[in-house]
């Protein structure tokens, strides 16, 4: 068996990178974690800009475990799979939890977000071979904020959740931003920016005042015109 120390630096160091970009996926279960305290605790900025940075690890772990080829490296570990476990606490587990903590949803209903998105990430075609989500691609954390920062009613927050968790099992196909094929620097810089005006939006006091929040609705709409576009969601209807 050949020991740590024969190990040609090249090898080493594609090793290392490979197991740094695992950590980094594996990191936002502890950022959902510490998500989940905060909100027990009602610290709801500290929760929301650790929901934010947790999406953010998302949007880049993917490519970095591409350019790591950490599937070669370390076959070990299914990275696929790692990922859908943190993502499952980090845009579902936590963000319907945020909701009832601040009464935007009804308690009642915290399973029919919890239970469609559970069949959403379990599905084989949820990512399809084109490099789409098939069915609305659970961001119940863009959501929990949303209902936070627009002080939704527990009324409008369940029909909300209602209509979304229907969307999961509607196979209409969803932008992948950092996958795209056209549009793609406009969809990232779009992300990036809609990740700032959020954090600003949840974590400065003159936010409010500016309609920050609101502001930042823009990149929604463009996420969902650009899925419909690409995705031919009239195309889709029709078939």
């Amino acid at each position: 068996m050949q020991s740590a120390a024969a190990t040609p630096p090249a090898k080493a160091l594609s090793l290392a990178l490979a197991w740094c970009v695992h950590l980094l996926t594996a990191s936002g279960a502890l950022l959902g974690t510490l998500s989940l305290v905060e909100i027990a605790g009602g610290e709801l900025a500290i929760a929301s800009i650790l929901m934010l940075i947790a999406l953010f690890v998302d949007s880049i772990d993917g490519s970095l475990a591409r350019r790591a080829r950490v599937s070669e490296v370390v076959p070990s570990i299914d990275g696929r799979r790692l990922d859908d476990v943190v993502d499952y606490l980090n845009y579902v587990i936590v963000p319907v939890f945020f909701m009832v903590w601040i009464g935007a949803l009804p308690v009642s209903l915290a399973a029919a977000p919890v239970l469609a998105s559970a069949y959403g990430f379990s599905q084989q075609d949820a990512k399809t071979d084109d490099d789409f989500f098939l069915g609305w691609p659970s961001y119940w954390n863009v959501v929990a904020l949303y209902a936070w920062q627009l002080e939704m009613s527990p009324t409008t927050g369940a029909l909300w959740v209602l209509f979304l968790s229907a969307a999961i099992f509607v196979p209409l196909k969803y932008i992948y931003p950092s996958k795209l094929r056209a549009f793609r620097r406009s969809s990232v810089a779009g992300a990036g920016l809609w990740m700032i005006l959020m954090a600003l939006a949840v974590a400065w006091p003159g936010a409010k005042a500016l309609h920050l929040a609101e502001i930042s609705l823009l990149y929604p709409a463009w996420y969902v015109l650009l899925s419909a576009h690409l995705g031919r969601w009239g195309r889709s209807a029709q078939a």
